[in-house]
C-alpha cells in the first residue's frame, strides 16, 4: 500500500474524532487563521513492510484537554489504520497546530 493512500486513509479516520480539525498554516511559528484552518488534517505517512509511522497534524477544540484529545486520536488512528489497511501503525506523532474555541463565541456586555 503507498505512503499516499494510507496517509488519506489516517487524515479521514483523526477527522472522526469529536473536537479535531485541520491544520491550521503557521508564519514565523505562529498559526494564522487557525479559525480558517484547512478543512482537513495533514497526514505524513511513511510504510514499510506491515508498519506505519505517521505524522500527524491537526488542530483541536478548545477548552478540551490537549493531552486526552491527543491520546483518543492516537488510539482512533491506530486501530482505524489496522482496521482499513491491515498496517500496524507505529509511531504515531502528533502536532496540535492551533486551538480554536468550540460552540458560539461569548457576546460583550456593554
Amino acid at each position: 500500500m503507498s505512503d499516499a493512500a494510507v496517509a488519506r486513509v489516517a487524515a479521514r479516520a483523526a477527522a472522526e474524532v469529536d473536537g479535531v480539525g485541520g491544520s491550521a498554516y503557521r508564519l514565523l511559528g505562529v498559526a494564522v487563521g487557525a479559525e480558517e484552518a484547512d478543512e482537513d488534517v495533514r497526514v505524513t505517512a511513511d510504510v514499510a513492510g506491515a508498519v506505519v509511522a505517521l505524522d500527524v497534524r491537526l488542530s483541536l477544540g478548545y477548552p478540551a484537554s490537549v493531552r486526552r484529545t491527543t491520546e483518543q486520536v492516537r488510539a482512533h488512528l491506530v486501530r482505524r489504520v489496522r482496521d482499513l489497511t491491515g498496517l500496524t501503525a507505529s509511531p504515531v506523532d502528533i502536532t496540535v497546530t492551533a486551538l480554536h474555541p468550540t460552540g458560539t463565541p461569548a457576546g460583550r456586555v456593554r
